[in-house]
This record gives C-alpha cells, sequence and structure tokens, in this order.
C-alpha cells in the first residue's frame, strides 16, 4: 500500500438519566447545542451517534474518540443526562413513541414495527477508505471471515430490558433480526452489489442502500468499507484496537486481492454460525475458528490473527500499539464481562450503568470490581504450593495458576462441577470399572486391581500431534531396519556406526529372531514413550518393541471418562478411537499372503487370565472380532498352526503375540508339548506370522536407545526429528567415568529393567543409595546407563478431593503394515498418557502410577 489508508469512526450512544439510570428519549436536547457536523440522531431518542473526522494513525483517532465523548458529556450532564457507550444499556423500555423525527424513520416505524421498537442498541463502525467500488466489494467478502473476532472484542450488552440475557452481546441477537443484516451477499463486482441492492428496494424488503445492514459492506455514502458488525465499545481503546485490526484486514484483502490470491471459501451458514458464537461468548468463552471449522480459545484466535496481520500493521506503523491494546483487552475481558462484574458486587444494574458512564469517559470507579481475567478456578486455589513442582513445565496451569487456553473450556466444565461433583464422578467412574473388569496386576501372585484411571483428560493439540506423527514415523522405520539389519548381514555393526559388543550383548538378542523371513515385518506394534521438558520440546524416553501394552486401555479410558462426564467435551473435537480396533486388525492381516488359504485367521495370543494385562487382550480380541487363544489351544504341524478345542480346528495365519518371549518358548500346546520351538520353525516355513516377531528386544534396551539417533542417519540419511534424553553408556569407559562424577546429578537405568525396576534418580536418592549404585556401575558396567534428568512435565489430576500436577509420559502407538514391497506406518490417536504419583517422576503401574485419557484435538 503505497498511500496511507484513511479511517474513520462513528459511534453511537445511549441517552441516560443520570438520576434513574433509565435510557431517556432526550436526544433532542442534546442535538440542540450540537455541531451538526459531528453529531446526529439514531433511530431512537435515547440514541445518539458521534462521527469523527477523518484520521491518518490510531493516535489521531483516539484524541477524536475522546473529544467527542467528553463533548458529549458536557452537554449532556447539566441537563441530569448521561452517555454511555454499549451495546445495550441495562435499563430501557420499549416506547412506540419514542422514535426520532423525520419521515425516514416514520416509515420504519410503519414498516418494521416491533423491530423498530427493539432498537435501544448502539454499535460501532469503521471506515476505511477503499475508492474503487468493485475493490470494495471484493475486500468485503475477504475481510468477512474474521468479523466474529472483532464482534467478541467489542462485546458489551449483556443486559436487555433489566435482565441478563446470556450473551455477551444481546445488540447482535437484536441486530440479526433485520431482513439485511449478517454475513455478506456474495457478489463481485459493484455492478453486481448495486443489482442486488435494487432487488431489495424493489421488493419492499427495505427503502433506501443505506438500510442494507451487513456486517461489513461497501459504505452507502463515502468511498470507503464500513465495519458494522461490532458493539459500542466503553473503552476508547477498545474502538482503537478494533480500527487497526480493521485497517490491516483490508489492506491485507487489497494486497491478496492484487496478487489473486483465492478466496477462503468460508460457508455463509458457517461464518453466521461463528458470529452467534462470538456474540453469545464474548472473550469469555470458546470462538469457531473456520479454518477447522473448530473451537478455540480467544487469546489464541485474537493473537493468531495479530501475528497473521503483523506484516500489514508494521507498514501502518500500528504493530506495537494493537499488540499492546490486544493483549490489554484480552486480561481485561470483554465489555460484557466487565459489566457483570459490575452487577456482581450488588446486584444492582444501576451499578452497571455506572461503570459503563465512567469507562465511556476512561474513567474507573473506586468501587469497581478488579478484573478477573485471566480467570483463575477455585480447584486450581494452591495448586502450585509444592515449590518442587514449579520446576516442571505444567501442560495446562502457569506457574501464577492461570489457565492456558486451550484448556479453558475444559476448566469452565471442571469448575461448574467443583470438588463435590469431580468426587461424585470417580466414584461412578471406580464402579464402571468395575462393572467392566478394568484392571491390572502389578506382579505374579499379586490380586487384579483396578486400573488407577484419572479423570482430567490430557490434551494434545493438531499441532504437536502432527510432529510427533513425523518423528514417530521416523523412528520406526530407522528401527525396523535395525532389527532386520541385526539378524542379516550387520551392515551398521561392519560399518563402525554401533560397537559390535553393544548389538552382540544386548539382553533382547535371540538367535530365535534369526528364523523370521527377511522381507517379515518385524516391528508390527510399537510402543514409544515420550516426555515433555517445555512446550514446544518433545523427547523419546524409551521404545517398547516387544509386546508394548495400552492400546485396550486408551480404548477404555476414553468410553469410562465420557461415561462420568458427559459434559466434557472438547470444543474443537478430539479424533476419535472407533477406527482404532479396525487399524489393528489390517496390519496384523497385512503380514499374511494374499494367496493363504487360512487368510483372515488371526488370533491374539495371550497367556490368560494370569496376565496382568489380560482385560486389554480381551477387549482387543473382542473389538478386532478374533479369537482370544493361549498356547493350549494351539497345535502346530507340518501343515500349519491350527485353533483346537471346542470341537473346531482352524488354521490361523497370523498370530498377534501379547506374551513374553520366554513364557512363549516354556509354553505347552494342546498336545502338551512345548510349543515355542515348534511356532518359530513355522514362522520360518512361512506357515504363520508373528507379531512382533521374536528377538525384537535387540532394539529396545536403554543401551542400544541411545543409538537410535544414528541409525536414523545411518538408515535414512534423515535429520532427527524426535530427540532422546541425553544418555551415557556405562560401557564406554570415559562416559562411565563421567557418570560416576556426576551420579548425584543424573537418573541410572538397567540396560534390561523395566516398569521402573532398579531406577536410580541422583538428586532424590541419599548418599548409601549412591554409592550402592556406583559400585553396581563398577562391578557391571555393561548393564546400567546413565541419563540427564528430564523435568516431566506435569497434568492436573484429580486426587485427595482436589487438583494437584503429576509428572505424565505419553505412551504412544505405531502400526507397521506391509503393503507388496513397502512398509507402511500409522501412528494410532489411542495414546496414553501415564502419571506418576505426587512427589514422583516415575509412572509405571508397578510403582504406583496411573493414567489418563489422552485427547488429540482435530
Amino acid at each position: 500500500m503505497s498511500d496511507l489508508p484513511l479511517l474513520g469512526v462513528e459511534e453511537e450512544f445511549h441517552v441516560v438519566d443520570l438520576e434513574s439510570r433509565h435510557a431517556a428519549p432526550e436526544v433532542d436536547s442534546l442535538l440542540a447545542q450540537l455541531d451538526g457536523a459531528e453529531f446526529a440522531p439514531e433511530l431512537q431518542r435515547s440514541l445518539v451517534e458521534t462521527n469523527t473526522p477523518v484520521c491518518g494513525t490510531l493516535d489521531e483517532l483516539r484524541g477524536h474518540l475522546r473529544r467527542l465523548r467528553a463533548t458529549l458529556e458536557g452537554v449532556a450532564e447539566p441537563l441530569g443526562l448521561g452517555v454511555v457507550a454499549a451495546g445495550t444499556v441495562p435499563l430501557a423500555e420499549l416506547h412506540g413513541d419514542a422514535i426520532s423525527a423525520g419521515a425516514r424513520y416514520e416509515k420504519m416505524q410503519h414498516e418494521y414495527q416491533m423491530l423498530v421498537r427493539e432498537q435501544h442498541i448502539c454499535g460501532a463502525q469503521v471506515h476505511v477508505d477503499v475508492p474503487d467500488r468493485d475493490e470494495a466489494v471484493q475486500v468485503v467478502r475477504r475481510v468477512a471471515p474474521y468479523l466474529p473476532v472483532l464482534l467478541a472484542l467489542s462485546a458489551s450488552s449483556p443486559y436487555w430490558r433489566g435482565h441478563d440475557s446470556g450473551y455477551a452481546s444481546y445488540r447482535s441477537m437484536v441486530w440479526s433480526r433485520w431482513p439485511t443484516a449478517g454475513p455478506p451477499a456474495t457478489v463481485s463486482t459493484a455492478a453486481e452489489y448495486d443489482a442486488m441492492v435494487a432487488d431489495l428496494i424493489a421488493s419492499g424488503t427495505i427503502s433506501d442502500p443505506g438500510m442494507v445492514y451487513f456486517d461489513i459492506r461497501p459504505s452507502a455514502h463515502l468511498p470507503t468499507v464500513e465495519l458494522r458488525v461490532c458493539d459500542a465499545c466503553p473503552d476508547v481503546d477498545d474502538v482503537v484496537l478494533i480500527a487497526g485490526l480493521f485497517r490491516a484486514l483490508v489492506g491485507k484483502a487489497r494486497e491478496d486481492l492484487a496478487a489473486e490470491v483465492p478466496l477462503s471459501g468460508s460457508r455463509h451458514e458457517l461464518l453466521r454460525a461463528a458470529t452467534w458464537r462470538a456474540a453469545r461468548s464474548g472473550l469469555e468463552g470458546d470462538l469457531v475458528d473456520l479454518c477447522g471449522p473448530s473451537l478455540v480459545s480467544p487469546p489464541l484466535l485474537v493473537g493468531q490473527l495479530v501475528d497473521q496481520l503483523r506484516p500489514q500493521l508494521e507498514e501502518l506503523g500500528d504493530w506495537e500499539q494493537v499488540l499492546e491494546l490486544s493483549q490489554a483487552t484480552l486480561a481485561r475481558g470483554s465489555g460484557a464481562a466487565v459489566q457483570r462484574r459490575a452487577y456482581g458486587r450488588r446486584g444492582e444494574l444501576s451499578d452497571v450503568v455506572d461503570v459503563l458512564l465512567a469507562h465511556t469517559q476512561g474513567r474507573t470507579l473506586a468501587t469497581e470490581p478488579p478484573a478477573t481475567v485471566p480467570h483463575t478456578p477455585d480447584l486450581l486455589v494452591g495448586y502450585h504450593a509444592d515449590g518442587s513442582e514449579q520446576q516442571a513445565f505444567d501442560e495446562s496451569v502457569s506457574a501464577g495458576g492461570t489457565v492456558l487456553p486451550h484448556y479453558g473450556w475444559m476448566f469452565r466444565a471442571l469448575d461448574r462441577l467443583g470438588p463435590r461433583g469431580l468426587t461424585a464422578a470417580e466414584s461412578a467412574l471406580r464402579t464402571e470399572q468395575r462393572a467392566r473388569g478394568v484392571t491390572f496386576r502389578v506382579g505374579d501372585g499379586e490380586p487384579d486391581r483396578l486400573f488407577p484411571l484419572d479423570l482430567i483428560p490430557r490434551i494434545v493439540t493438531a499441532e504437536d500431534w502432527a510432529g510427533l506423527t513425523a518423528g514417530l514415523t521416523q523412528r520406526i522405520r530407522a528401527l525396523e531396519q535395525f532389527v532386520r539389519d541385526v539378524y542379516g548381514k550387520q551392515q551398521i555393526v561392519s560399518d563402525g556406526v554401533i560397537p559390535a559388543q553393544i548389538v552382540h550383548d544386548a539382553p533382547g538378542r535371540s538367535r530365535l529372531g534369526k528364523l523370521f523371513p527377511a522381507d517379515a515385518v518385524r516391528i508390527a506394534v510399537a510402543g514409544i514413550d515420550l516426555v515433555r521438558d517445555r512446550a514446544d520440546h518433545w523427547l523419546v524416553l524409551e521404545d517398547n518393541l516387544r509386546v508394548p501394552s495400552g492400546i485396550g486401555y486408551s480404548i477404555t479410558s476414553r468410553r469410562l471418562v465420557r461415561s462420568v462426564m458427559p459434559d466434557l467435551e472438547p470444543p474443537a473435537g478430539v479424533v476419535g478411537l472407533d477406527l482404532v480396533p479396525g487399524q489393528l486388525r489390517s496390519a496384523l492381516l497385512s503380514a499374511t499372503e494374499s494367496d493363504d488359504p487360512a487368510l483372515g485367521e488371526v488370533a491374539l495370543l495371550s497367556a490368560g487370565h494370569e496376565d496382568s494385562a489380560f482385560f486389554e487382550h480381551r477387549l482387543l480380541a473382542d473389538r478386532m472380532d478374533i479369537p482370544l487363544v493361549t498356547p493350549r489351544d494351539l497345535q502346530v504341524t507340518e501343515d500349519g498352526v491350527f485353533l483346537v478345542g471346542s470341537g473346531a480346528r482352524r488354521r490361523l495365519s497370523a498370530l498377534y503375540r501379547r506374551l513374553d518371549e520366554r513364557a512363549l518358548l516354556d509354553a505347552k500346546g494342546a498336545d502338551l508339548r512345548p510349543i515355542g520351538r515348534a511356532l518359530c520353525n513355522a514362522v520360518a516355513r512361512g506357515d504363520v506370522a508373528l507379531l512382533n516377531a521374536m528377538g525384537n528386544g535387540v532394539a529396545d534396551d536403554k543401551l542400544i536407545y541411545a543409538y537410535v539417533p544414528e541409525m536414523i542417519s545411518y538408515y535414512l540419511g534423515e535429520d532427527v526429528l524426535l530427540d532422546n534424553v541425553p544418555t551415557y553408556p556405562c560401557v564406554d569407559p570415559d562416559r562411565r567415568t563421567e557418570v560416576l562424577d556426576r551420579l548425584h546429578e543424573l537418573v541410572l537405568k538397567p540396560v534390561d529393567g523395566y516398569g521402573g525396576q532398579g531406577i536410580v534418580i541422583g538428586p532424590h536418592a541419599d548418599s548409601v543409595e549412591l554409592a550402592e549404585a556406583a559400585a553396581a556401575v563398577r562391578s557391571n558396567p555393561a548393564g546400567w546407563v546413565a541419563q540427564d534428568l528430564v523435568m516431566l512435565s506435569t497434568h492436573p489430576t484429580f486426587a485427595n478431593g482436589g487438583l494437584e500436577p503429576r509428572a505424565v509420559d505419553l505412551r504412544t502407538f505405531v502400526l507397521q503394515s506391509r503393503l507388496g514391497d513397502r512398509t507402511k506406518v500409522e501412528v494410532l490417536p489411542a495414546a496414553l498418557s501415564r502419571v506418576a504419583p505426587f512427589g514422583s517422576m516415575i509412572v509405571n503401574s508397578s510403582r504406583g502410577g496411573g493414567a489418563k485419557d489422552t485427547w488429540v484435538l482435530r
């Protein structure tokens, strides 16, 4: 834009009686003392309009807005009147005789009846220069999708005729009843626009072009584009903010038009719905992001708009001012929220009028309640009381106790429930778990116990999930190649990328891994554990490539939490889990040969009731509609692997292995003979696919983990997308020396450990524990690795009648399917967040940890 576009504002004000605080039809007495060029009557005799001169800067505009408001007050106050800038004034009566004089207004009263009597409403209109009318029509269409955000910023009309309407902008609801109100028409040229107006006049719907009341339009009397969607704003700075954003939007639209950028294509009904949501919510509820469409928090949507307009705002010299004003408005809340706070002090609408009178002139009453936005829910009082937790990044609550934007909707719902409601929901959750047998066993000989599930879901945004999906896909591709390589040519060892000793001594390496066909998918189901140490940084904590559990618990968690808290529905929408069992079944079937006569005969192989995760085995088999079998149900012959019993004998083409390798080797089949070796031979012959493959443990111990970044570079030639936790193999003499020197600040882990067993967290260990750990490292260096201490992110967890910050990790599940000569990788949305006990960072169930549902946003 070579020339600075000029702008101007028309503001409408309510005239009120200072004694009664009611709307007063006394505008004629004001106008008699005012300059007609800048002041004008409105439809109702209790309203007055001001018109600023054209302005080049926002500071100039602010000066004129304040001057005109002050002039109004100076004339009104001696008459016992005041002026209020707001969409509605709380105390007003609908009188049919309160219409301003003039043939136009009298005709409107006759034609529209109650619509006219209702018009005790005030708006703020912003004009921006667009001299070419064809261009103006195009600009209108391009700016229209952004108008709901501007309405939310202006929302200042919660009260209507003495009652709270439930809306932040009830003015919008009244205004929308006009036949030409709402989003603009989809015309492309000035000629089409004029023809449309002519048709409306000919239809008798309107009597002149000025009655086209679209939310945005080419002005009926000026060479401008006119914004009409906004409420009148009590605070001048909100008008300035909206004017600055609108001018930048017009500038961007003109630039996009010149560059032939395609229109966004927002549908008329969605734009109307987004406008309604903005009127309903203001800045205190979620707004519609038309790019989804989805519901998002106002700070996110406003912040995105300001960032998007930064080039235009900088060119206009408005960037810093608009950014500062937007942040101030979000912190203060909408004009509607200010009014409700004033009413809440004594329950008197007269207090609301007093606050509006003061704010219109830039004053704040001494009795005015302070802003409570951002709001700290009662449930979070004392949330960060434990100083140790303040060092960790909390995913939903800032250090000051403020709910982060994408969790705002959730905490509003939780606040409505309160501690008593959450306690009742927790009790209902446990009842549901018992009824459905959602259990878990910590160890052999231990009784089944309820799976420890928390009520408060964890959110992973769509943006975060996209990054995780790319990183997890990359990691599994490299790990799959590594497993095939180490049971084949061991090229990665020959090329010196990974030391031979580390591979050959890996606890999970098994000669049975060599029996699997070279082209078989070995890692059909992977469980990758991730942690987060700051908002924008995820780290892989561990790879689980043998028999990872958790998919079934993720599916069940979703059903259980929603069954006891049905109102806890995320506005943006959550990726559903209904398709997950089918995805898993398809991955298993892909391992079979298409000409196999047993194609489609897949079973889940479990140790049975004694397995700690038997509930999950049963659930997944049921959801995939496949048999759940134990080794005793199987018979292996030269002709294949058969499911026997109950008078049936069916050949199986694939087995989803959910029991440990050693347990399978020791197990007996239907003929009471050991079945493990025979089953592996059948796999080698191609008679059956076993998923996951035996010997996968070679790739998922804590020592091999340290070399996964090197695998990615070696096999894929790509930059690593997901970092490891910095890891120090104690088998390396130099690293061992460093570990022993820094043992008090590192986390020490046994290479072949699982379930959190054997872990020593240096900063939390006493001198005796550290001495014992050092001795263990010296006696068996190859059996240990150390890692930098990562402060796991925390997440609110319901416990002891309130919310506590608990450390969490994230177990994600990745499937691999064979598609001809290539492999397809899928990251399932069925992720499971695991939760540590209070004050701990170990999330495993065997160490007292629990889990929570994880919602991946659309």
